[in-house]
């Protein structure tokens, strides 16, 4: 008999019955399956999504929601930043200006650095969210209505600053000069939509008219087509404002290619031409090996018969360039780049360059081909297109076919003349003239080639030239070199 006053053996309950062990790990007291506790939030990760639900709020709606605007207010004081970064209305620049020590932070800010053994750093995450959201804010909520000099150059301030963020120089983008992931997904295609929609709900005239509004602009592709379009309805200041404006588009371009095209048009050296007899042209390296029989072991002295020198002469053969240029609407940027393409290759040596422009007529802008400006100034954008016409014109250029390339930029949708320009084109080829068709010469690189003639190019053994510029480059410096 059990003493009822003695204490509880293992295993049994005072009471005598079998006692309940403790349950193990996971699972309850009665022997079942317990539910593992839900995992805790973290809380950078809830600040990052709060952020980016807000931004997605004010790109679809422009309306406030309140909610979201004092949860992102909380999160953007709690780790350190500007409120300002939340105001809709305050540019990049202006946050920039107030707090200096954030420019650094927007360079490179949307491509990070993997974190060392795959690990993650919450808290930089958010601070990055919130950074990236002002840039995607600023430069995709446009708004509707009419547009300042003032929006247009805080707009065009902004993207730049995206640009950067994305490991660009400013205008890269837009310029198409990016390269890495930066360059991919058309995004540089879309910020020039953009640009150019709020061109056009600029009321460009009036800004213009006023010397002062007129400054804040910055020369872009969007712009030059308005200003080209429009220039026939300018007049006095306003005139001489779009003038401006168009000259330092077309330098700052200018300047771009340039550095592409004296890297690329180096010729072969010619060996027959000696080599100039001066100091900086001594080719050390082989003077010393050619004279290494003539080496003193008891003076230690080298002796030099013959001193050498290097070959810096290129070789070089006259060339003639003749650039066909379509003008109609679908054709604006190409014609802007292409007369600066072509001004360039006219500064090169030993280079004849002509330029015929194109739409339902041709001209002969040859005359004025070293200056751009005023090669734009005399065209006349927009209407339809006659290539066969433009072929007229051009063929009677070719004086010798086989030191003779002709560049066409055209999308080629010539309707019922389609065959009779392809027919000229098969000619001009078999000729012997090195003939490069190319579907468009942009800054974004985008092209649109009517199928029918891209197919006969290729057929041809003259495949359409993709429409960026340095494509273009290479391919006249492989002719012209």
């Amino acid at each position: 008999m059990t003493d009822p006053t003695a204490p509880a053996s293992a295993g049994t309950s005072s009471t005598g019955t079998a006692s309940t062990a403790p349950a193990p790990a996971g699972t309850s007291s009665t022997g079942t399956a317990s539910t593992a506790p839900a995992p805790v939030p973290d809380p950078d990760d809830n600040r990052r999504q709060v952020l980016y639900w807000r931004l997605l709020a004010r790109l679809f709606d422009p309306e406030e929601q309140p909610a979201l605007e004092s949860a992102s207010l909380a999160v953007v004081e709690d780790i350190g930043l500007p409120p300002a970064l939340l105001d809709p209305g305050a540019s990049v620049d202006s946050v920039v200006q107030r707090h200096p020590d954030l420019a650094d932070e927007f360079d490179g800010l949307m491509t990070p650095e993997a974190e060392p053994d795959g690990e993650r750093d919450r808290a930089a995450e958010v601070r990055r969210a919130a950074l990236a959201s002002k840039l995607l804010l600023n430069v995709f909520s446009t708004g509707s209505g009419a547009v300042s000099a003032g929006q247009l150059a805080r707009w065009q301030s902004d993207t730049g600053w995206l640009e950067r963020a994305l490991g660009c120089p400013p205008g890269g983008l837009r310029g198409g000069r990016a390269t890495g992931p930066a360059a991919v997904g058309g995004l540089g295609a879309e910020l020039g939509s953009l640009e150019a929609d709020l061109v056009s709900r600029m009321r460009l005239r009036e800004v213009l008219a006023d010397p002062k509004l007129a400054a804040r602009l910055t020369p872009s592709m969007s712009l030059i087509e308005q200003l080209l379009r429009d220039k026939g309805n300018l007049s006095g200041v306003a005139l001489a404002n779009a003038k401006s404006l168009i000259r330092r588009y077309v330098d700052e371009v200018a300047e771009v290619l340039r550095t592409q095209v004296e890297k690329a048009t180096a010729g072969e050296l010619d060996r027959s031409v000696p080599p100039k007899r001066v100091f900086r042209n001594l080719d050390l390296d082989r003077t010393i090996w050619k004279n290494l029989t003539n080496w003193s072991p008891e003076e230690e002295r080298l002796y030099v018969d013959r001193l050498y020198y290097r070959h810096t002469t290129r070789r070089t053969t006259p060339q003639r360039l003749i650039v066909v240029v379509d003008q109609s609407g679908s054709m604006v940027d190409s014609m802007v780049n292409c007369t600066i393409l072509a001004s360039i290759f006219a500064g090169l040596p030993k280079v004849d360059v002509h330029l015929v422009a194109y739409d339902t007529r041709a001209i002969d802008l040859t005359p004025w081909v070293r200056d751009p400006f005023d090669v734009l100034l005399r065209t006349n954008l927009g209407g339809g297109n006659d290539g066969p016409v433009a072929m007229a014109m051009a063929r009677p250029k070719i004086a010798e076919p086989k030191n003779t390339v002709m560049v066409w930029i055209s999308d080629f949708y010539e309707f019922d003349r389609s065959q009779p320009l392809y027919e000229g084109i098969e000619a001009v080829h078999r000729s012997g003239v090195r003939f490069i068709p190319v579907g468009s010469v942009t800054s974004s690189g985008r092209q649109e080639v009517n199928p029918w003639f891209r197919e006969r190019f290729k057929a041809l053994g003259t495949p359409v030239v993709s429409g960026r510029v340095d494509k273009l480059v290479h391919e006249l410096k492989t002719f012209l070199t």
